[in-house]
């Protein structure tokens, strides 16, 4: 995803414009995508990112909304870890 959004794997040598760019695109592909998974793993790494819309917001489905939830938390807790 890093080198379909952004053109490299490195974040490090990519400018805040190239950045911004990245993410814009990542953010429509969320918004288009239609399959369940691919959005989900699309939302994932917009989380990663620091980017992600809110679970209430970005999932009408409630499964999906738990899930994302639920990855939010998980993701919080290594972070602090």
């Amino acid at each position: 995803m890093l080198t379909h959004y952004f053109g490299t794997t490195d974040l490090d040598a990519i400018g805040e414009a190239d950045f911004e760019t990245g993410i814009e695109r990542a953010r429509i592909a969320f918004g288009t995508e239609r399959d369940a998974g691919r959005r989900f793993a699309i939302w994932t790494f917009l989380h990663a990112v620091g980017s992600a819309p809110d679970p209430a917001v970005a999932f009408k489905d409630a499964g999906e909304r738990k899930a994302a939830e639920d990855y939010a938390w998980a993701a919080g807790r290594i972070e602090r870890l």
